[in-house]
């Protein structure tokens, strides 16, 4: 199986740089895999173009001997089958195997490129194609890509055969080769919809990790869950609600925002309020309804942020933030900053106290409205960090959700939602009995009659010597 990846623009050796694969190699540099063999050759290396091919080599004797008795669906126990040709899992292993540095987004010699969409082109031959050429533009065409489709020709003189049902698969786009690799590991495996290993619980927490910032959006998140992680009814179950709670917005956040098309208002909320909390000058920070821990992810990966605590009344939450946040500090060598905690946040926790910030980023909304004083009272009253960001949905702006019931709400354990004034008398109320002042931003691109489609409270203390009203 072969996959080409192509940069076009000047100097196209720049490719090199991220996929840590030298262009001026003469040679096939060979990587041996535990089914096979990965080599990867430049096949063309220009001033304005340049293409590296990943050449992926499966041993199917080698998976025979290995696999006899096993029932799992890829007919293995036959020596002829389709795997060293067709893409499919062992590709997408290959590819974090052999390209791993440029997956996880790293250049130490060009660390600029890693966050730049590039004009890039790819091309797999061949994948399976059973479900037509549609299924493979609704899988890529979303993400951004032009979809290119050759189909070989069977010999006209056996025409009991029809078509093939695999074809050489092109994309292109202006994309970061980051992105493209992850979109192929976790495709490639879906237009297969088989894989070559057992499928368990981490297998949600790495589709979710490589889906991460496209996946809720993608109209046909569903199908790819159940494909990548084998149609197991318990696993796809856990993934998709998992899924939904990371998208409460059911469409794309406005058209006329297109650098923003494919980012998500939760994404948009992460990084307002990483902003926040860095401008406030804040070392020591709290999130306080951490779930799965994106936030703190954030936060540690900043390194203006000394030491971050993340509490969650969840215990499964914590132990999947706990579980990523274990495998990505694996071989690092930094000190671990972080700290999880369970608790609840309308009972007062001697631990929480004496904090720079606290985070709440779509919690509120959570709680059952005749707790919110309650919540107040141990924020603002016990906790007392200098600064407290609040995030929550503005209700106002539901109404241009289209598929969303007249008076609804976003996601189904939501409480209530405030609209933009009752948000503000909640806040201007914990400033007047707390001693705070409060400023109010919209997240996200406003709309003229109902405002942004979230909105942020940033509390900031006053000190023992400031008095006077809530400013708003």
């Amino acid at each position: 199986m072969l996959l080409t990846i192509t940069l076009e623009r000047s100097p196209a050796t720049d490719l090199g740089y991220l996929l840590h694969k030298h262009p001026g190699r003469s040679e096939p540099q060979t990587f041996p895999l535990g089914f096979g063999l990965a080599h990867v050759i430049w096949s063309e290396v220009g001033e304005e173009r340049a293409t590296a091919a990943l050449l992926v080599e499966v041993d199917p004797v080698g998976l025979v001997r290995r696999k006899a008795g096993s029932s799992d669906g890829f007919a293995l126990g036959q020596y002829v089958n389709d795997r060293p040709y067709v893409a499919s899992s062992f590709m997408s292993v290959a590819i974090g195997e052999v390209y791993g540095s440029a997956l996880a987004g790293k250049s130490r010699e060009r660390p600029d490129l890693v966050e730049c969409p590039l004009p890039l082109s790819a091309r797999i031959a061949v994948v399976p194609a059973r479900d037509g050429d549609d299924a493979l533009r609704c899988l890529f065409e979303p993400l951004g890509y032009s979809v290119s489709i050759e189909r070989p020709e069977l010999d006209p003189r056996f025409p009991l055969w029809g078509e093939s049902p695999h074809v050489t698969l092109g994309l292109r786009g202006d994309v970061r080769l980051r992105d493209l690799l992850t979109h192929l590991t976790v495709l490639i495996p879906v237009l297969d919809d088989a894989k070559h290993y057992f499928v368990g619980d981490d297998e949600i927490d790495k589709l979710l990790r490589r889906g991460e910032g496209w996946l809720a959006a993608h109209p046909e998140r569903e199908m790819i869950t159940r494909r990548y992680l084998r149609h197991r009814r318990s696993l796809v179950d856990a993934a998709v609600s998992r899924l939904r709670e990371l998208d409460d917005l059911p469409t794309e956040i406005e058209a006329e925002a297109p650098e923003q098309r494919f980012q998500r208002l939760h994404e948009l909320r992460l990084v307002a309020a990483v902003d926040a909390l860095r401008a406030s000058g804040a070392r020591r920070v709290l999130d306080l309804g951490c779930g799965e821990g994106r936030l703190v992810r954030m936060l540690r990966d900043d390194p203006h942020f000394a030491e971050i605590v993340g509490v969650d009344v969840s215990q499964v939450a914590l132990e999947r933030a706990a579980r990523v946040q274990q495998r990505e500090r694996a071989g690092a060598n930094v000190p671990d900053r972080v700290t999880l905690l369970h608790g609840a946040l309308t009972y007062r926790d001697a631990r929480l106290a004496g904090f720079d910030a606290a985070a709440v980023i779509e919690v509120i909304e959570h709680l059952d409205p005749w707790r919110v004083g309650a919540f107040t009272r141990v924020l603002f009253g016990e906790t007392r960090p200098r600064t407290v960001v609040v995030t929550t949905p503005n209700a106002e702006y539901n109404v241009r959700f289209p598929d969303l019931v007249l008076g609804g709400m976003r996601h189904a354990d939501h409480r209530f939602e405030w609209t933009r004034v009752e948000f503000a008398a909640w806040g201007e109320a914990a400033c007047r009995d707390w001693g705070y002042r409060v400023r109010f931003e919209p997240v996200g691109p406003e709309d003229p009659d109902v405002g942004a489609p979230s909105q942020m409270a940033v509390f900031s203390r006053h000190t023992e010597e400031e008095a006077g009203p809530c400013a708003s």
